[in-house]
C-alpha cells in the first residue's frame, strides 16, 4: 500500500545545488555515454560545499530512515562492470531518522577532501567524481548524483630538466633520415617543436605527417587490454624531400582533447601518449616510428 501511495504521489525530489559555481573554472569531457560534459573543476586543497534541497512533492508527510550524503571517486571499466570500484568515499549524515512535514534545505561541506587522482573520460574506461544523496525508506530508496571534475597540477614534472628525444629511421639503401623532438616533456598547452633530416632518400615520398596517438591499458599482466585512437593528424610535408633537407615540426597541443598521462591508477588502467611520425609514399606504403612523451597539467 505504502509503494502504491507513493506512486500516485510521487517520491520526494532531490536537488543538490553547489557553492560558488558562478566564479568556478570548469572543463569539457567528452563522456561515452552521456556525450559531452561540462563539470565544475577542483583542485590543490578546494573545499566542496552547497545545499541539498528536499522538496515534498505533493506529499503531506514522508517517513524515512535517515539521509545522507556522500562523496565518492570511482573508476568504472566500461565494458567489464566487474572490474569497476570506488577508490574513494566520504560520508555526512543529514538527517537522522524521522518524519518530514515540509520542504527542507541542508548545507554540506567536505573539506579538503583528498584529490588522488585526475578526473578522466576516455573510450574504455572512466575516473570520475560525485555526490550522491540518498534517503532510506521502509519500501526502497530515493536518489540524486551530482558530477565534478578533479584537476592536478603536476608541480614535481614542472620542475624537472627537460630532455630531447632523437631517433633514426632506416631503409636500407633507401631512405635515411632523423628526428628529433625538442623536449620529452609536455603540458596540455604546450607546442611540439623538432625537426628532420633527411640523409638519403631513393623512395617517391608522398606526404609525411604527425599524430597523437591515446593509448588506454585495463588491467594488468596477461589480462591486459589496450586500446589506441589517434586523436590528430598533423600534415608536416606534401611531396618527395630532397637529400639534406630539413623539415620543421611544430603542432599545438592545446586544441587537442587530452588528459595528463596517467600511470597504473590504483591498479586498473593507465593512460599514455604516442608521437607517430608516418611517412607514405606513392605506392600508399607507410613508414612510421613511434615515441612515447609525458603529458602533464600546469597551472
Amino acid at each position: 500500500m505504502a509503494v502504491l501511495l507513493n506512486l500516485v504521489q510521487g517520491a520526494p525530489i532531490i536537488d543538490i545545488y553547489l557553492d560558488g559555481l558562478d566564479t568556478r573554472k570548469t572543463a569539457r569531457f567528452n563522456d561515452k555515454q552521456q556525450g559531452l560534459i561540462r563539470l565544475p573543476v577542483y583542485s590543490d586543497d578546494d573545499d566542496i560545499s552547497g545545499v541539498v534541497d528536499l522538496r515534498m512533492n505533493k506529499n503531506k508527510k514522508i517517513d524515512h530512515l535517515g539521509i545522507r550524503i556522500e562523496l565518492i571517486g570511482r573508476i568504472e571499466i566500461l565494458n567489464d562492470q566487474k572490474q569497476s570500484s570506488d577508490f574513494m568515499s566520504m560520508g555526512r549524515e543529514l538527517d537522522a531518522q524521522g518524519i518530514l512535514l515540509e520542504d527542507k534545505t541542508y548545507k554540506f561541506t567536505f573539506n579538503k577532501f583528498e584529490k588522488q587522482y585526475e578526473s578522466y573520460y576516455g573510450k574504455e574506461v572512466k575516473l570520475r567524481y560525485y555526490l550522491r544523496v540518498t534517503m532510506n525508506r521502509n519500501y526502497g530508496q530515493v536518489k540524486k548524483e551530482i558530477e565534478f571534475a578533479v584537476q592536478i597540477v603536476d608541480k614535481e614534472q614542472e620542475n624537472q630538466p627537460q630532455t630531447s628525444l632523437k631517433l633514426e629511421v632506416g631503409i636500407e639503401d633507401c631512405l635515411h633520415l632523423d628526428f628529433e623532438y625538442f623536449k620529452s616533456r609536455y603540458h596540455l598547452r604546450d607546442v611540439v617543436t623538432g625537426k628532420v633530416n633527411f640523409y638519403l632518400v631513393k623512395i617517391n615520398i608522398k606526404y609525411m605527417e604527425l599524430a597523437v596517438i591515446r593509448k588506454e591499458q585495463i588491467g594488468q599482466g596477461n589480462n591486459q587490454q589496450t586500446d589506441n585512437e589517434t586523436l590528430v593528424k598533423y600534415e608536416l610535408m606534401d611531396g618527395c624531400p630532397q637529400k639534406g633537407e630539413v623539415v620543421p615540426i611544430r603542432l599545438f597541443l592545446s586544441g587537442i582533447n587530452m588528459s595528463p598521462t596517467l600511470k597504473n591508477v590504483s591498479g586498473k588502467f593507465s593512460v599514455k601518449y604516442i608521437l607517430n611520425l608516418i611517412l607514405v609514399d606513392e605506392e600508399d606504403r607507410r613508414y612510421f616510428k613511434q615515441q612515447e612523451i609525458t603529458i602533464y597539467r600546469k597551472k
